[in-house]
């Protein structure tokens, strides 16, 4: 159940059909970044993982203006996580009567969207400190 005065939404997808590993390391690299670097950062990753992870983030972005009248512009990815899913096993025949096993790997991935508008004055003070710290140091 969602509660109303929490300036969070999520989306979450399941059984996505992807290493948990390869979801991960594009994960790793949008965690705590606005929606609006984000989609940026994975328009231009060379990875195909990124195709499923966009879809998720759009759509927890499309939650957040739709049911709480959130604004794309505060939108900041709060957590996101990826948890390995159940395996998918089927063999393959193979010489002299034998088989091999093939596995599909399946994940699942969660995305929590955080208005910082909405943040306590002194929160959001710490954290426009961090983000100049972050860019004088690149």
């Amino acid at each position: 159940m969602i509660k109303k005065n929490l300036p969070e939404v999520y989306a979450l997808r399941q059984h996505i059909h992807m290493s948990s590993h390869k979801a991960r390391r594009v994960i790793d690299q949008i965690r705590d970044r606005s929606y609006e670097e984000t989609l940026m950062i994975l328009k231009f990753m060379p990875y195909q993982a990124t195709y499923p992870i966009l879809k998720l983030v759009s759509s927890a972005a499309t939650n957040a203006i739709q049911s709480r009248g959130f604004n794309k512009a505060n939108l900041v990815i709060s957590q996101a996580k990826v948890n390995q899913g159940p395996t998918g096993k089927k063999r393959r025949p193979r010489a002299r009567g034998r088989n091999c096993l093939i596995k599909k790997q399946t994940c699942h991935i969660t995305i929590v969207l955080k208005d910082t508008s909405l943040l306590p004055r002194e929160t959001r003070d710490y954290q426009e400190k961090q983000e100049d710290f972050s860019i004088r140091t690149f």
